[in-house]
């Protein structure tokens, strides 16, 4: 079966792609790909770098896009000599194929010393990369930093694929094929239709610990860094969500949201809370705090003094948040977390059916406060859902697409 029955059936929506080619043998199959998506209405942009150019020639993709190739940073008919501006705003989609184990690590380190990596930088659209090396080169400690440095940035990876190479080694390395590129590109069309139906809602999360005074200089607090909760901002925010990000005590900096409020104890987060689902229209609360439990009924003005006599404190419990917020009269889309030591998957469905939440995220504590990967399972009507091992980011990007269709999900019902 040849390749134009192979890629017939598939539905490439976005309408300008901006193709980067770098050096590779691979840079052949990327002619046929620029042909097959010009073919599909696409406007295909290509930029090349000056190692692309020696395996095929820009005159190749200017006849198969009817566009003219770029290949340097200072275009001298390029309004404001800014093509590495322009090029990448006027576009809703960036892929690099072939792309090299040089020009990998170039955007993982955020270098930008030619036209391509340069708009890379300045984009402000979704990327995709299409591997091609040498098995050995894509083995190396080096590249696979890079590639998970890139993951956690936000770019998709597509292959490699595994099998024979130019050199005449086989292994991991080698470039998709049209048709898989084609797969992936819809694929990752796919993920951003989704995310996107966040796009204008208000979300409102919660992050970090809680601090409960004791005295004027001690209290009652947890090991939470809040990263899990800055993250999921991020990735709101991405998916095009009005954030307000309600913090306890952390050293992080927080993402672009629209609205930051600091607090430092439990009930400080559940006026902020109160007031910001007040304030606007919450379309999603997701509630990643790490709220102390009690507080101290009591609290001295000044240190308690050490002695040899115990130290009794009288703890009350603390207004549950979620579950407040949950049981308003007109509630938000609500998400929980449970951060548990034992039994992970019984308490986290308990605390969903008690608390009658539509999405509870479960990890274990000891394995996931302060740290910055996380292993998630995601409970929902539908059952469970286990998100491997991977940076907070990822995690987070992943739970944002969930949430969106569940959000939608419920909106249609």
């Amino acid at each position: 079966m040849n390749n134009e029955n192979n890629t017939r059936s598939f539905a490439v929506n976005v309408k300008k792609l901006l193709l980067g080619v770098t050096g590779g043998v691979a840079a052949y199959k990327v002619a046929e790909l620029a042909r097959l998506l010009t073919q599909k209405g696409v406007v295909v942009q290509t930029v090349m770098t000056k190692s692309a150019c020696r395996f095929v020639g820009p005159a190749t993709f200017q006849s198969l896009t009817g566009l003219p190739v770029f290949t340097e940073l200072w275009e001298a008919n390029v309004a404001s000599n800014m093509a590495h501006i322009n090029l990448s705003r006027n576009v809703e989609m960036i892929l690099i194929a072939p792309a090299s184990a040089d020009f990998i690590a170039k955007l993982a380190c955020g270098l930008a010393d030619d036209l391509l990596s340069t708009l890379c930088l300045a984009r402000n659209c979704p990327m995709m990369i299409a591997p091609a090396m040498n098995r050995q080169m894509w083995e190396n400690p080096a590249t696979q930093r890079n590639i998970n440095r890139l993951q956690d940035d936000g770019v998709i990876v597509a292959g490699p694929a595994d099998g024979e190479q130019a050199c005449g080694e086989v292994g991991p390395g080698r470039m998709l094929e049209t048709d898989a590129l084609l797969m992936a590109l819809q694929e990752m069309q796919t993920e951003i239709l989704s995310a996107s139906q966040l796009q204008g809602k208000n979300v409102l999360i919660t992050a970090g610990p809680t601090y409960e005074a004791i005295d004027a200089v001690r209290g009652i607090t947890n090991i939470s860094s809040g990263k899990m909760g800055y993250a999921i901002a991020q990735a709101a925010l991405e998916a095009g969500a009005r954030v307000t990000l309600v913090s306890g005590p952390t050293c992080l900096k927080a993402p672009a949201v629209s609205r930051l409020v600091n607090v430092l104890s439990a009930q400080e987060m559940l006026n902020a809370v109160n007031e910001e689902v007040t304030r606007m229209h919450t379309d999603i609360f997701i509630s990643v705090a790490a709220v102390a439990d009690y507080r101290a009924v009591t609290v001295s003005q000044n240190k308690i003094k050490k002695s040899d006599q115990k130290l009794i404190l009288e703890l009350v419990p603390n207004t549950d948040i979620l579950s407040h917020i949950a049981n308003l009269s007109k509630p938000p889309f609500c998400v929980g977390f449970a951060a548990e030591t034992d039994d992970l998957e019984k308490n986290a469905v308990l605390k969903r059916r008690y608390k009658k939440l539509p999405l509870v995220v479960a990890n274990l504590a000891q394995e996931t406060m302060g740290a910055d990967e996380a292993t998630l399972i995601l409970f929902d009507e539908a059952g469970k859902h286990c998100l491997r091992k991977a940076s907070k980011l990822v995690q987070a990007r992943q739970l944002i697409k969930h949430i969106a269709l569940l959000y939608t999900q419920q909106l249609n019902n």
